[in-house]
């Protein structure tokens, strides 16, 4: 299942938005005004944020979004996809609603902060549409700041004043490819405050580092968009719908599973979620005892180590026992569902395993259902893949290939992953293969008489060769 929300909860969303800061409107004529015109403004809006991205890249998606938003009591809009990318290519220039002026001549008159107020709510309400596909882009979050400031702008003039910092789009936007996060380009950014606990962009820019899983990349960026929206949501004082962040990793081994689990926990430290952002990681042999009472204690006692952080359970679907019902798997399960209620909000439960393995697990039990919404699938790496993995390997450990070595080793791991079954280990796979050279290297360049630093880092086909 994707982790970006459906048209049908984008429309909840908006629409409780929308009614939370309509309550906020002391002057019933200026409620009135409010509710008649926010729909066909913010409407507006979105087809020139969508324009702020790429015009040319409009889809069905998009046209759902648009067609979510409308208030109880108003038209509901039934646009064609024709008229949303027409929409988007005409977009001009943004234009502060109508009954903007009204919130600023009552904040004038009533010493309120209404219109600040909403550019607030506009920014959050603009970042959920550029969301559509996501990731919130650098250009979206362009488009919804120059927005943002004109509001304020606005707001400076009549000299109302302001009682919080705004809130700013470029918080949310991901990072560009080209300009790794951890690199920093503005000297007044923030300084680390601890060398041991890297910042939010720096743990983007390792995530960014991994090679291939493109679509957990965007997954994961798209969870933290959703954090951090919900957390100024709270702080704004508006209505946050329930929302479960654990998570389950379907793929194959060696497939980046426990690497992004570790990053995702730090994540969640760095974004205030978890208060310490730890990896335990177990399978069943660390939660199930064989005697009856021991499973509950020893599943405990993972879990006491996991608050703070994330409790990471590999081929979690062996805690489930289809051929007997008595299985001490199921104590665990218990556990850890009863702790997961008592700490929601300081403990992070990642389950893990084959894909077809995990859905048949998650549907065991209505409380894994219930707890468990958001999926991520871990592709299995490509030829192209394998070998990059290896180059990889080679440099961190100081080892050279030869162009013969090079040669070998691309066409062996292209062969390795078409003749895939069911025990390919991806990334592991690769390391097996790593170490065996190394092995086979060493015993080699041990009968040189007086190698030389390039001899001792190269590999050749021959140390390559799987024997």
């Amino acid at each position: 299942m994707p982790t970006t929300m459906t048209a049908s909860e984008v429309h909840k969303q908006y629409t409780a938005t929308a009614a939370a800061f309509r309550k906020l409107i002391p002057d019933p004529a200026l409620r009135l005004a409010f509710s008649r015109q926010v729909d066909g403004y913010i409407r507006q809006y979105a087809l020139g944020v969508w324009q702020a991205d790429n015009a040319s890249s409009i889809s069905p998606r998009h046209v759902e979004f648009y067609n979510a938003i409308w208030s109880p009591g108003n038209p509901v809009p039934s646009a064609l996809y024709w008229e949303v990318a027409s929409g988007v290519a005409n977009f001009d220039l943004f234009q502060p609603p109508a009954f903007f002026e009204d919130l600023r001549q009552y904040d004038r008159r009533s010493g309120t902060s209404l219109a600040r107020r909403f550019a607030d709510q506009l920014t959050l309400l603009l970042l959920l549409f550029a969301a559509v596909d996501g990731v919130v882009s650098e250009s979206e979050a362009g488009f919804v700041n120059a927005c943002n400031d004109v509001l304020l702008e606005l707001c400076d003039k009549d000299g109302l004043p302001s009682d919080r910092p705004a809130i700013r789009a470029d918080q949310f936007a991901a990072p560009r490819p080209s300009q790794p996060a951890a690199l920093k380009t503005d000297k007044s950014e923030e300084k680390v405050p601890d060398k041991s606990e890297p910042t939010l962009k720096q743990l983007l820019a390792e995530l960014d580092g991994l090679c291939g899983l493109d679509k957990v990349k965007k997954d994961v960026k798209s969870l933290i968009n959703l954090v951090k929206v919900r957390r100024l949501r709270e702080e704004a004082g508006l209505p946050v719908p329930p929302m479960s962040l654990h998570l389950v990793f379907m793929g194959n081994p060696g497939t980046g599973k426990t690497t992004v689990a570790r990053l995702l926990a730090k994540i969640y430290h760095a974004v205030g979620v978890l208060s310490k952002g730890q990896l335990v990681e177990v399978d069943r042999s660390g939660l199930v005892a064989g005697f009856v009472g021991q499973t509950a204690l020893k599943t405990q006692e993972a879990v006491q180590k996991a608050i703070g952080g994330v409790l990471f359970i590999d081929e979690a679907y062996a805690l489930v026992n289809a051929d007997s019902a008595n299985d001490f798997g199921h104590e665990a399960i218990e556990v850890i569902l009863k702790n997961m209620e008592d700490h929601r909000k300081d403990l992070i439960v990642i389950v893990a395993g084959y894909t077809d393995r995990m859905e048949r697990f998650i549907h065991a039990n209505p409380g894994l259902e219930s707890r468990f919404n958001k999926y991520f699938f871990f592709e299995d790496y490509d030829g192209k893949q394998l070998m990059e993995i290896f180059r990889s390997m080679c440099k961190k450990n100081g080892y050279t290939l030869s162009e013969e070595g090079e040669q070998f080793m691309e066409k062996d791991l292209q062969e390795l992953y078409d003749s895939r079954d069911e025990n390919f280990g991806n990334a592991r796979d690769v390391r097996n293969l790593f170490e065996q050279a190394v092995a086979r290297q060493a015993d080699r360049v041990s009968q040189l008489e007086a190698p030389t630093k390039d001899q001792l880092m190269e590999l050749l086909p021959e140390d390559l060769e799987n024997m």
